[in-house]
């Protein structure tokens, strides 16, 4: 069961052939269940659904709730992963769970680098440009992360923190990652259950 709810070639797959090479010795293999994603499991999205109503009760509703995944390189898109279809999934399910208009729930992708042309629109892009659209106040969480790392804690929550305020924006509050949350822990058995069965 790799971590990620949304599947990608650069990480669910390349877990796969991790594993796959591992065993290129193996004369008996074991049998292999591979759960590629959980992008939309109504337990996923009920843990996150419950996450960012907490995160409302707890700073007030926002201009815009953005749902910030990691990006990858738009070419991965165009040779036939399907990633950015799957972080869609997750953006309608969760927004259609709210209760928060759905226009207002927004994707963007985060951390670019290299030369390549990367999934837009950007998370550091959108955050510059909101203030100018009237957006004072944003809550952004990282569906694509199962347990927050360097790139929620020091790229959204402190970087795009100070570009969105440095562009005029008022309140921001990232909302924490599932991490050990006991619906995100329990999500996570349903899946392995279900796989078992």
């Amino acid at each position: 069961l790799p971590l990620y709810p949304q599947y990608s070639c650069s990480t669910s797959a390349a877990i796969w052939d991790a594993v796959a090479y591992s065993l290129m010795g193996y004369r008996c293999l074991p049998s292999i269940s591979f759960i590629r994603d959980y992008a939309a499991h109504p337990a996923y999205i009920a843990a996150l659904s419950a996450s960012v109503a907490h995160a409302f009760v707890r700073h007030g509703r926002p201009d815009r709730l953005v749902l910030s995944f990691h990006g990858i390189p738009q070419r991965y898109a165009e040779e036939g992963d399907d990633y950015p279809q799957r972080c869609d999934v997750t953006r309608q399910a969760l927004a259609a769970a709210l209760d928060y208009p759905a226009e207002q729930v927004l994707m963007t992708f985060q951390s670019r680098f290299g030369r390549d042309h990367w999934l837009l629109p950007a998370t550091d892009e959108t955050m510059k440009n909101l203030p100018s659209q009237g957006v004072n106040r944003v809550q952004v969480i990282c569906p694509g992360f199962a347990a927050d790392c360097l790139e929620t804690l020091e790229e959204i929550q402190v970087q795009n923190r100070e570009i969105f305020e440095h562009a005029g924006g008022g309140e921001f509050h990232y909302i924490p990652a599932l991490n050990d949350d006991a619906a995100h822990v329990e999500m996570l058995r349903q899946l392995v259950i279900a796989e078992l069965r």
